[in-house]
């Protein structure tokens, strides 16, 4: 028994320390203004750093599933209509679900990719690779 509680301690050494990691992930918010009739979304950088994800896939998603236009303008992002905040973080949230979050492992350490025409995340965590649904 001895043998075996140093294999698996040699085995535990061995492994990449972001499998153990416990730190919980959490959604960031979007800060959502209404100007007239626009949503300005003033942290929007701040949020694609922190998911670390293409900002144009994100708007691009966000958009669609609003049916709203949307433009960049300095450091603020506007959409044209009235979105309120709930609304444009449930957005957010769905898109973090589709193609942040690794199925497998359920952890945010992904990358999406292009194969042919089909996008494909990669985990970089547990190593899975998985085919993203269409928007």
């Amino acid at each position: 028994m001895d043998n075996y509680e140093k294999m698996l301690t040699n085995a535990y050494d061995k492994m990449p320390p972001i499998v153990f990691e416990t730190q919980r992930f959490e959604v960031p918010k979007l800060k959502v203004t209404i100007e007239g009739n626009k949503s300005v979304m003033t942290n929007f950088k701040e949020v694609v750093a922190y998911l670390r994800c293409d900002s144009d896939h994100l708007l691009k998603f966000i958009g669609k599933d609003m049916g709203a236009a949307w433009r960049k303008e300095g450091t603020r992002t506007i959409f044209v209509g009235k979105f309120g905040s709930i609304i444009i973080n449930k957005k957010l949230e769905k898109y973090v679900k589709r193609f942040i979050i690794c199925p497998v492992c359920k952890k945010p350490d992904t990358k999406l990719k292009k194969v042919d025409r089909i996008s494909i995340m990669k985990c970089s965590a547990c190593g899975a690779t998985s085919p993203v649904p269409q928007q």
